[in-house]
């Protein structure tokens, strides 16, 4: 058995490219655009948390801490995390990550983060794409799943887009300015995935 294999699926880290996305492990240079990104005050809101990276709470927005965060990505391997690239431009716009991996029942959470200068040009759906084809077709994982809170109708609506189902919600999961705030369960399952790709209302 070699290294890779011996020391799980998310030892690996790939470079995956679609249509209008590149996915690939972080480099130096992703740094700032990812500190851009994790500021912007619209990311921040929409995960509900001035810290709406993965980077650990105490970890802040300091670009050196996030240097030492992304830096650290390749030797995870009990997760995956990938810089989204926008194939138009080359540049980094944000993040996709595979984490609280679950071997025994071949499970993980999806989180994706896609900054100001990455949104309304499909690359977030192209990104999701290629992560759960990676996560189905390469891994051998059977569910994914994630929670998107309710003042995001349209990061629900994509994500049904490709495949989602909602299961159930988490009633005022999120105190936010003062305001509670559902949170909505979703996954997709391999058998769901191996029949439309992540494309399910294609005829």
């Amino acid at each position: 058995m070699s290294s890779t294999a011996s020391a799980g699926p998310f030892a690996d880290k790939p470079t995956l490219l679609g249509k209008r996305a590149l996915l690939r492990p972080f480099v130096d240079d992703d740094v700032a655009a990812m500190a851009e990104a994790i500021a912007d005050p619209e990311v921040g809101r929409l995960t509900g948390s001035v810290n709406s990276s993965s980077v650990a709470p105490d970890e802040g927005f300091d670009e050196e801490r996030l240097r030492r965060w992304y830096g650290s990505r390749a030797d995870q391997t009990d997760r995956l995390d990938l810089a989204v690239v926008d194939r138009e431009t080359g540049e980094c716009v944000g993040e996709v990550v595979l984490n609280e991996w679950e071997p025994e029942n071949a499970s993980c959470n999806f989180r994706i983060l896609i900054g100001p200068r990455g949104r309304d040009r499909g690359l977030g759906t192209d990104a999701t794409r290629l992560v759960l084809a990676h996560a189905f077709e390469t891994i051998g994982l059977h569910r994914v799943s994630l929670e998107v809170y309710g003042f995001n109708p349209r990061a629900r609506r994509a994500y049904e887009k490709v495949g989602f189902v909602r299961e159930g919600t988490r009633r005022d999961a999120l105190c936010f300015d003062g305001e509670w705030v559902d949170s909505h369960l979703m996954s997709v399952l391999a058998p769901e995935w191996e029949q439309h790709r992540g494309r399910p209302h294609l005829p």
